[in-house]
């Protein structure tokens, strides 16, 4: 009998310890999830800043498709437009109360902001640079490295009349003729819009190193460069097309109002010729040499802050608004997207006007995203303005350009 006790009280030990066991396992199914024996403490949710350089209907839309990126992560976010001031951005960021991200950006202040180290890397995985138009990776990439991701981009390309103009230009020859029959008017003093002259004969700002912008070789005054400025001087004293002090709201008002057939321009004037019922439509810039005119573009880029306490969460809703702006920034703002995909969804593809401007971005240049670039602007424009008005050669003018162009640079070291 004792004999039997011992064994009932054995197997009592043993069912108690064994039932303890695994009341210990199913006691550990917390809201917790274990990995190598770690408790792993769910993360509190964050509340992520953006601020955008966007008009403000655009930024509603980003708005809403941040929200949704919030309701399927806890989190939330506010999007803000933002100060559209590097020094505004600076400071806030370096008091630790700038935003997370800055989204819709013009690319070419992003090497002012990367000097200042105030951008964060992007890490591997975020996109693949395979799905973006070449040019907009470029756009966003400085030292061979990435530091903001493309949404969009913009160019200009050739605005026509089509009750004046049947078939647009296809060769510089037929601008020059088609001028001179029914007008050609655009901002020529501006230089973002007069470089694409320049840069068809095979002038640059900076020399592409191919892994990065060479500020020290400048091609504003070799043989292309000039030949392009002294096209663009005969655009005024020889043909006659605009006055040597005309401006874009000249130029603009003249081709709306019919005077003139054909004006350069970008998709900004879209929407402001289509209220105004000007019978238009638009072409890639026509070609030189056989070759496309490659004008300058502008990149809207988003980068999260160096600064920003939620690099993993900011890097996240990045992601999802690289992926989902796209198509409602194209019909939101006539914003190009920067994806490829996206240049082939039907919406783009069957926009005319838009696709216009999408195929002339794929011959573009990137505005120079190095902060010597601020140092081009002034003498370029002054260059321009003396070079159109015949009071200096293009030769002297273009050699001068450059002179100044490399003592601003000096002054900003």
């Amino acid at each position: 009998m004792k004999k039997y006790t011992k064994i009932i009280a054995l197997l009592t030990v043993m069912v108690f310890v064994l039932s303890a066991a695994l009341t210990g396992c199913g006691g550990s199914k917390t809201s917790e999830n274990t990995s190598s024996g770690q408790t792993e403490q769910k993360k509190e949710p964050v509340e992520l800043v953006v601020w955008s350089h966007l008009t403000d209907p655009e930024i509603a839309k980003v708005q809403e498709i941040a929200n949704k990126w919030a309701e399927q992560t806890g989190n939330k976010v506010k999007v803000l437009a933002d100060q559209s001031d590097f020094q505004a951005f600076s400071t806030a960021a370096q008091s630790g109360k700038g935003p997370d991200i800055m989204f819709g950006l013009p690319h070419d202040n992003l090497g002012t902001f990367q000097k200042a180290g105030l951008l964060a890397e992007v890490p591997e995985g975020v996109i693949n640079k395979d799905d973006y138009v070449p040019m907009s990776i470029n756009a966003v990439s400085y030292d061979g490295k990435m530091y903001a991701i493309p949404i969009s981009m913009e160019t200009y390309a050739l605005f026509y009349n089509t009750e004046k103009v049947k078939t647009p230009p296809a060769t510089l020859d037929d601008l020059i003729k088609l001028g001179k029959e029914v007008g050609f008017q655009y901002d020529v003093n501006n230089f973002y819009f007069s470089f694409a002259f320049i840069s068809a004969y095979g002038g640059y700002v900076f020399k592409d190193t191919g892994g990065g912008l060479d500020p020290n070789d400048i091609g504003l005054n070799n043989d292309g460069a000039k030949k392009g400025l002294e096209l663009i001087k005969d655009f005024v004293t020889k043909y006659k097309f605009m006055p040597a002090d005309i401006n874009g709201d000249m130029a603009k008002g003249n081709f709306q109002s019919g005077k003139t057939g054909l004006y350069i321009s970008g998709p900004w004037d879209v929407d402001g010729f289509k209220k105004a019922n000007v019978p238009f439509k638009v072409a890639p810039l026509p070609q030189v040499d056989g070759k496309p005119m490659p004008s300058f573009a502008g990149v809207q880029a988003a980068f999260v802050s160096a600064n920003s306490k939620h690099q993993q969460e900011a890097w996240d809703l990045m992601k999802y608004l690289a992926e989902n702006t796209g198509l409602p920034l194209f019909e939101t703002g006539n914003r190009i997207p920067a994806l490829k995909s996206l240049l082939d969804n039907p919406e783009v593809k069957n926009n005319e006007i838009l696709n216009a401007f999408a195929e002339q971005a794929t011959h573009a240049i990137p505005m120079p995203n190095i902060p010597q670039m601020a140092a081009v602007w002034t003498p370029a424009g002054n260059a321009l303005q003396l070079i159109t008005s015949g009071k200096v050669p293009v030769d002297k003018a273009a050699d001068d350009m450059v002179n100044q162009i490399k003592q601003g640079i000096a002054t900003q070291q």
